[in-house]
């Protein structure tokens, strides 16, 4: 039992699936170009000269997913930031997720995971949980991968906090 552990930790690691992001502070964020559930388009540039969170989940209205998004979302009034949620749910299941839990930001659907893989977030057919602050350069200020849900909200802010 343990070798095919090892094995399947090997492969996952090999087709990039299940590991942490090749993106660290300092470096440029990949380009969005993706649109949330009200069918707008989002753009790097267009958070350009603004601090940002982008923060990509498995699945909305799911246990974990669902504490995240809450915890930003009562975090949201006083970051401070552009607050973006990815996952590849379609946009009708970013909308129902949404109103159920009054989610002030938007929820891009990354359909096909397109932006997850060139995030370095893609397991599969879904985002790994993994969050990223971007500063007003579009540069990656602060990383999180994997992201551990519980207290998550804080070291997020914090992060946003500190940027100039």
């Amino acid at each position: 039992m343990i070798p095919s552990i090892g094995l399947r930790s090997r492969v996952k690691r090999a087709l990039g699936l299940g590991g942490r992001t090749s993106l660290h502070p300092g470096d440029v964020a990949p380009d969005l170009d993706v649109a949330d559930a009200s069918g707008k388009r989002w753009t790097l540039a267009e958070l350009r000269g603004q601090r940002a969170v982008v923060y990509f989940y498995p699945k909305d209205d799911t246990p974990g997913c669902t504490r995240e998004a809450c915890d930003l979302r009562d975090r949201h009034a006083g970051l401070g930031a552009v607050v973006l949620g990815v996952s590849t749910d379609e946009a009708a299941s970013h909308r129902a997720f949404a109103q159920k839990f009054n989610l002030p930001f938007p929820l891009l659907a990354d359909v096909g995971g397109a932006m997850a893989r060139r995030w370095g977030v893609l397991d599969g057919a879904n985002a790994r949980r993994a969050t990223f602050v971007l500063d007003r350069e579009g540069r990656i200020a602060a990383v999180w991968d994997p992201v551990k849900v519980d207290g998550h909200g804080a070291e997020v802010a914090a992060a946003v906090a500190e940027l100039p």
